[in-house]
């Protein structure tokens, strides 16, 4: 799984470029025909969203934006690669898409068989 985490605070605020899209578009279609890509989204804002907290034995809800954030999860890909190297591979030609002026982490882990 990889993690996508973006600083909301310093993304831009009309978005991803067309040319951006069309980039991903086109990985995305690759990766998927490589039969690589299980799932992907983006994520909604923070703004959008409500953190639920379980401390001390009680609940509490906190809705967004979650301004004491530095990075949030933007978004997710479910990959079934052979190893870790190819699944880093693809993140690396994932965040070679976007221009030079974003600044986005991939966190990339092994789903724990359960």
């Amino acid at each position: 799984m990889t993690l996508i985490r973006i600083d909301e605070q310093n993304a831009p605020a009309e978005g991803p470029s067309p040319e951006l899209m069309e980039r991903m578009g086109a990985l995305l279609e690759e990766i998927t025909k490589a039969g690589v890509m299980l799932e992907t989204a983006g994520l909604a804002p923070t703004s959008e969203g409500t953190r639920v907290t379980w401390s001390g034995g009680k609940l509490s809800y906190t809705d967004g934006p979650f301004t004491e954030s530095k990075e949030v999860i933007g978004g997710y890909s479910i990959v079934q690669a052979k190893d870790k190297a190819e699944a880093l591979e693809w993140t690396k030609r994932f965040l070679q898409t976007h221009e030079d002026y974003w600044t986005i982490t991939a966190e990339v882990r092994e789903i724990a068989e359960g």
